[in-house]
């Protein structure tokens, strides 16, 4: 036992010391982490609470910047990389375990991510110790509409979701069923009314939510709430599978008024037309061609280029964007919104075609003459030059065979003096081999990454000739609401509900921007020129694929086989080709064939497509989910 004994002794000192280390340093050791600050702290804080509401503004991630567009799942373009999911939804083999390509803006997994942490905000805000009342509000009303919009998200992607206003603590049940359509459609209306309470008199940055925002985020889902997809009746005579579906109240309304449904899109969307102002939508006659394409670069850039000629005075537009700053950006090309060019321009300058405009959108720009004909191919004149005085906004959107562009010798060499957009192919000699343009598949600057229909995107791309896409990054805003949005709402609510001189004008003041002649049809009439003028006005903006199917018009629409156009230019007897080669039309005849191509993708529709399946996962893990028909 003796030297057990010895060594407690001899331990006694140390022991001693230990207890006395601790009982001085229990402060010590109770300190907060440095580089952590804990949930309860956060709400006491301004700038805290602050940091963490301006964090859900995240779920808008690149709003429609991504280098794979949803304007690629409509009847706008064809994404010219294949093998990104984009085939999967276009040929309709979707499935609970096949998604095909989503983003974050509408993943049901992203948008609940971010509905959780609204939920964080509204609980902590109700009971925070912040004593500046004033910015409490404006948290809570950012938090309501952010809410609201990721919501309607889920909602328009997939009809009726769950509806959670509250934090889930652990070992909860989680599972939860969704809610009918129409209590989805309340829960938004109020969400948005509480942030136009809550918001009303703040003062509030650039890229926040604002009262108008919410104003125009509730006439949006309210036109959708009263359109064809989501009238049962309507939308069962029209859909053997949606007839079929046992649920069709998480589709829409089973009954009700449907014309009370349309008045409450109509005063909604009037609010909007008071509340805030357009940009140029006061002009009395119809504006020349060369001021209609500018107004419409000018509205694209949404006051983020420094181009020669732009008017940053029509970021009036903007109701709520997505916002790109040098501070904010992070990632690579094709990751952070910033690389609108490289992802879509012409491969000519080293750029990656992306979303390419597909041949059914070309034709659907008027004619810009006495009545705003539609372009006809079977029209000899216009069929031998279908890229002349057409509706100025086909030149401010997409860019076409000899379409002035950028300095071309600021990325390549100097191929290309005269700056055209080369997508055909041209003799150099009379009956000789014909030489690819420089922004072909065949290209000698780059023969890959190029557009396959001979179109490529303009719009959102900075048109600055200091902007090299290829290795500078742009700046401008996305639309995510925009004042023009809001009256062609009105509009559409007017004409369903025969209110036809309202509609034409409105529709006549977006028109005469445009450069356009006035509508003067009624009745349905109206409502297929309606329907063409949002398409053409609002292209690229995320519209085009919800609006063929609220409409149910995507059979016909989004479900035809992809169209694009071959361009030839033959040397006209004695004349010389130009070296290098440029657009002339003294030398050259100029032929154009439009012709069909299943090649990239062999587009069917099939109704199951009108929603979205909810993931594998998702039902796994909550039973009470009832999936989409068709799936």
């Amino acid at each position: 036992m003796t030297p057990k004994i010895k060594l407690f002794a001899l331990a006694l000192p140390f022991l001693a010391a230990l207890v006395l280390f601790a009982a001085c340093s229990k402060k010590f050791l109770n300190t907060q982490p440095l580089n952590q600050i804990s949930s309860e702290d956060t709400w006491k804080d301004g700038g805290l609470a602050a940091a963490f509401v301006t964090n859900i503004y995240n779920g808008l991630a690149n709003g429609g910047f991504f280098e794979q567009e949803l304007a690629s799942l409509s009847d706008e373009s064809v994404f010219v990389h294949p093998g990104r999911g984009i085939n999967t939804i276009n040929e309709g083999t979707l499935s609970p375990s096949n998604l095909g390509w989503i983003d974050p803006t509408n993943y049901w997994d992203s948008l609940y991510y971010r509905i959780r942490s609204a939920n964080v905000a509204l609980e902590n805000l109700r009971n925070t110790t912040i004593t500046d009342n004033a910015l409490v509000q404006r948290l809570q009303g950012e938090a309501h509409f952010m809410r609201a919009y990721y919501y309607h998200q889920l909602v328009r992607f997939y009809g009726g979701v769950p509806l959670v206003d509250h934090t889930y603590g652990l070992n909860e049940d989680y599972s939860i069923a969704r809610s009918n359509f129409s209590d989805c459609v309340n829960f938004i209306v109020k969400d948005c009314d509480s942030a136009n309470a809550l918001l009303t008199g703040k003062t509030l940055d650039r890229g926040r939510a604002t009262p108008l925002a919410a104003l125009a985020l509730k006439a949006r889902i309210l036109l959708y709430a009263a359109s064809d997809l989501h009238d049962i009746p309507t939308a069962k005579a029209k859909s053997a599978t949606i007839a079929g579906f046992s649920n069709p109240e998480l589709l829409g309304y089973t009954s009700g008024d449907r014309t009370a449904r349309w008045q409450a899109a109509k005063d909604a969307a009037f609010a909007v037309l008071q509340a805030g102002s357009g940009y140029m939508l006061n002009l009395t006659a119809p504006a020349s061609a060369a001021d209609a394409q500018n107004y419409y670069t000018s509205i694209s850039m949404g006051g983020g280029s420094n181009a020669p000629g732009i008017d940053k005075a029509a970021s009036v537009e903007l109701i709520f964007e997505r916002d790109f700053t040098s501070q904010l950006v992070s990632g690579g090309p094709g990751t952070d919104g910033t690389s609108v060019g490289l992802d879509n321009g012409p491969n000519g300058y080293h750029n990656w075609a992306g979303n390419a405009p597909i041949q059914q959108l070309v034709d659907d720009y008027e004619m810009m003459d006495a009545t705003g004909s539609k372009f006809d191919w079977t029209n000899p004149t216009e069929a031998a030059a279908p890229f002349k005085n057409r509706d100025p906004r086909f030149y401010a959107t997409i860019l076409y065979d000899g379409a002035p562009w950028k300095p071309r010798d600021k990325i390549t060499s100097n191929p290309d003096p005269a700056n055209q957009i080369q997508t055909g192919s041209y003799e150099m000699t009379h009956g000789g081999v014909l030489q690819a343009g420089l922004d072909t598949r065949q290209s000698p600057v780059e023969n890959w990454n190029g557009t396959w229909t001979s179109y490529y995107m303009r719009k959102f791309i900075d048109p600055d000739p200091n902007v090299v896409d290829n290795n500078t990054r742009q700046y401008v805003p996305w639309p995510v609401l925009r004042y023009t949005e809001a009256v062609l709402n009105y509009v559409e609510a007017c004409i369903e509900l025969g209110n036809n001189t309202e509609a034409q004008t409105w529709m006549n003041k977006i028109r005469f921007r445009a450069g356009m002649p006035a509508v003067t049809e009624t009745g349905d009439a109206l409502r297929q020129r309606y329907r063409n003028e949002r398409r053409v006005e609002l292209a690229y903006e995320e519209h085009r694929y919800h609006d063929a199917r609220r409409w149910m018009i995507a059979p016909t629409t989004l479900g035809r086989k992809l169209q694009f156009i071959n361009v030839v230019g033959t040397l006209k007897p004695g004349a010389l080709a130009p070296s290098p080669y440029k657009h002339d039309e003294t030398d050259y005849t100029y032929t154009y064939t439009p012709y069909t191509d299943n090649s990239l993708e062999n587009r069917t529709w099939i109704d199951k497509m009108y929603f979205r399946p909810i993931s594998r996962d998702e039902v796994n893990k909550n039973n009470k989910l009832v999936q989409n028909p068709g799936y």
